[in-house]
């Protein structure tokens, strides 16, 4: 039997390519992770609004 680890919601986020899909896990307050799915066009939109808040003109 596999070792079983605790669910938490401390740690990095975690993101991977998963198929056809990528993948990110987002600690959430409270425990647990947030899983959001997009294909590789919504990845670049959410790279373009999160580069617009993080490093303004």
């Amino acid at each position: 039997m596999a070792a079983m680890k605790p669910r938490t919601g401390d740690g990095p986020i975690e993101v991977a390519k998963e198929g056809r899909v990528i993948a990110m896990r987002i600690p959430a307050e409270g425990g647990g992770r947030l899983v959001i799915e997009m294909n590789a066009a919504e990845a670049a939109e959410l790279h373009q609004a999160l580069n617009g808040i993080v490093n303004p003109a």
